[in-house]
């Protein structure tokens, strides 16, 4: 028995737990912008910096490694009279539910600034995670894009403020995202429904045990003992009075 015991927990302790399942809550994420209300419920407008901005819902991909490929498209809403310009955040997602990285572009007016893919690629970057890594890659990308549109010498209010509406849109993102463990398969219910035919036993395999006998059918109770025919004692020497002579 214990070497029996010890053989399965060997193989549970080899059956690898349910892998996690990261997604992207569009509906939490929707909400905090507002709510999906434009462009036929694909788009959530709200204003911010004194400027109107249209966050589209992001567009998913799983990768290879389990994880998410995430393009945002936000965009930045001047009037009737005049273009609208575009920006389009993306970011990796690791299985693990950790940003690994972030990049954006921005066109205004035929013009694309475009930032360095940002990672945390430093020794003391490797070593963070979660919220941690999350704020640090965010603010490598926002300063990498200040820096890119200073040189642009951008002067409209709504322009300007394009890197903290793609800050806005990042934490909220991060805060979107789902890690959950998928759910096991179910096992099959035992019962006596028909299953494979089983296969005969190999030479080496230990023979089957014996069927069970059905239970013998309970004894009749023995008949009562008949009873005995009263014995009748005659005395010795005398004779039976019907067997005495007759006297002629």
């Amino acid at each position: 028995m214990k070497f029996l015991r010890f053989f399965v927990i060997a193989i549970l302790s080899c059956v690898p737990a349910a892998p996690a399942a990261v997604r992207i809550d569009q509906q939490t994420f929707g909400a905090s912008l507002g709510g999906w209300t434009k462009r036929g419920n694909q788009a959530a407008e709200y204003p911010l910096s004194g400027a109107t901005y249209r966050t589209y819902k992001p567009e998913v991909t799983p990768t290879p490694d389990g994880g998410l490929f995430v393009s945002l498209r936000i965009d930045h809403v001047r009037g009737w009279l005049s273009s609208d310009d575009h920006a389009v955040l993306e970011i990796t997602v690791s299985a693990s539910g950790n940003i690994e990285s972030a990049q954006s572009t921005i066109a205004i007016q035929g013009r694309s600034i475009t930032t360095d893919l940002i990672r945390s690629g430093s020794e003391a970057g490797k070593k963070l995670v979660g919220v941690d890594r999350a704020v640090q890659i965010g603010t490598d990308l926002v300063a990498d894009l200040t820096a890119k549109m200073l040189q642009e010498k951008l002067v409209e209010a709504g322009r300007v403020s394009y890197p903290a509406v793609l800050r806005h849109n990042y934490n909220l993102l991060f805060q979107a995202i789902r890690s959950e463990a998928e759910p096991s398969p179910e096992k099959p219910a035992t019962g006596d429904q028909p299953g494979p035919p089983k296969e005969k036993p190999s030479p080496g395999d230990a023979p089957a045990a014996p069927p069970e006998e059905p239970p013998a059918e309970p004894a009749k109770p023995a008949p009562p003992p008949k009873t005995a025919a009263k014995l009748e004692i005659k005395p010795v020497g005398e004779a039976p009075k019907n067997d005495l002579p007759v006297k002629k």
